[in-house]
């Protein structure tokens, strides 16, 4: 029996004119403003101790701009998030309802959902989409009663099946617009026993992620450039801070400049969770684990380390959106202890004599490899219960952010000049070693 599962197809979308542009930021700013209108009463509601669901008719309020279907879908995402919201609760997380997307003095997050039958999506030589649009939007900008506004599409669909609801939005980090399309497709693999390979994550701020897989394969996504421009538009918003006059503590640029650092780090994330999960669906993984660091977390750093892990890498929410999209490829995610897996060797089990200075690893047996992806492979063979022999592993690929993609580099990272000091050497389980200089 075929399982069936959703898969997400992603495409950069291009107005043919200045015009269309245009239109498809005010439709996309006013999918904002229902967002933002629905989440005030919402949250107004809620703290009130009242229900957030007796609510105002929106859809009226918008019909005319975005049309009856695109403002419910709109509604509907909203619906879901404080559902969602109120099952984290349910099962004791600490979370926060949901918020607003941006405002309109420093900006709004555009974006906006389309109903699966109401949108066209053609790829090919003269690839195109063409979305609704409110009859006021159609009036203003001289389209015809039946008239849907046509946009140019770049990519080839990875995936194919039954459309979902399109998800259309403006990345301000690259300066385009992108789709996002789900697809219901029959998973024959997920029927297979060739898909039952595992994977491990060693997570860390200058690698971001060291991957170990039992086919032998070995992932590492580099943060050092990353962390660096992270940490120069921090220096800039203290400088900043420091001017205000007193009883002040933001500004507009101050506020600008951390919403294009949150963006900025989040693109490169959600890129990375993409490209990784890909990779590992290739490869046959079905089970990821990656480390717990709630404890860790809690831990006295020095000054860069909390910076690393708390803002620059926010690990809760990156785990939140590693679960997810593995999820669309049919792979489960398992957080589970790594205790010791960075001061672990892991030919010999030794743990007390063993050396860690930048991004090499030395024991006195000899074994000297990239530190973070020898923690990935101990906590792999940990828990997924495999011997993985040196010699088997192929030669890791070795990945670094050019502020678009991920693009892989010929240099090998096994024997990476050390760079980097040990800031503590207090926790017993040896991963501040890992978080704090890996």
């Amino acid at each position: 029996m075929s399982i069936v599962v959703r898969r997400t197809n992603t495409f950069a979308v291009r107005p043919l004119s200045d015009q269309d542009e245009q239109l498809l930021r005010e439709l996309l700013d006013a999918s904002a403003s229902l967002w933002n209108e629905l989440t005030y009463e919402r949250r107004q509601q809620f703290f009130d101790g009242e229900s957030v669901w007796d609510t105002a008719d929106y859809r009226k309020q918008y019909v005319g701009v975005l049309g009856s279907a695109t403002a419910q879908q709109v509604i509907r995402k909203n619906s879901e998030a404080w559902r969602s919201f109120f099952a984290a609760q349910e099962d004791g997380e600490d979370t926060a309802p949901p918020g607003y997307w941006g405002n309109e003095d420093e900006g709004r997050e555009l974006r906006t959902y389309i109903r699966n039958d109401q949108y066209t999506l053609e790829t090919g030589e003269r690839s195109r989409l063409e979305i609704p649009v409110g009859q006021d939007l159609k009036e203003e900008y001289g389209l015809g009663y039946h008239d849907r506004l046509r946009l140019e599409v770049a990519g080839d669909p990875k995936w194919e099946g039954e459309q979902g609801r399109l998800e259309l939005y403006s990345d301000e980090v690259d300066d385009t617009f992108r789709a996002f399309q789900p697809v219901t497709v029959p998973d024959s693999r997920r029927d297979s026993p060739l898909a039952d390979e595992s994977a491990a994550l060693d997570v860390g701020a200058n690698n971001l992620v060291a991957c170990t897989t039992t086919t032998g394969q070995q992932f590492l996504y580099e943060g050092r450039d990353l962390f660096a421009r992270f940490r120069k538009t921090t220096e800039e918003i203290a400088r900043l801070q420091s001017k205000l006059r007193e009883g002040r503590y933001s500004s507009r640029r101050i506020r600008r400049l951390y919403r294009k650092r949150t963006r900025r780090r989040d693109h490169a994330q959600d890129t990375l969770v993409r490209d990784l999960m890909e990779r590992l669906y290739d490869e046959g993984v079905a089970t990821v684990y990656v480390g717990d660091l709630t404890d860790v977390l809690s831990a006295h750093w020095s000054a860069e380390v909390n910076e690393k892990m708390h803002q620059f890498w926010a690990y809760r929410s990156f785990i939140d959106r590693l679960a997810t999209t593995a999820k669309e490829y049919g792979i489960t995610v398992e957080v589970e202890s790594e205790a010791y897996t960075t001061a672990e060797c892991p030919v010999c089990g030794e743990r007390d004599d063993t050396v860690r200075n930048g991004d090499v690893f030395r024991c006195s047996c000899g074994y000297e490899r990239h530190a973070d992806l020898g923690a990935s492979r101990t906590f792999l063979e940990r828990h997924a219960g495999v011997n993985l022999e040196v010699g088997s592993m192929a030669r890791p690929v070795r990945l670094t952010w050019d502020d678009h993609n991920w693009s892989e580099l010929s240099r090998s990272p096994e024997r990476a000049s050390p760079n980097e000091e040990r800031t503590n050497r207090s926790t017993g389980d040896g991963k501040l070693a890992s978080v704090g200089t890996a």
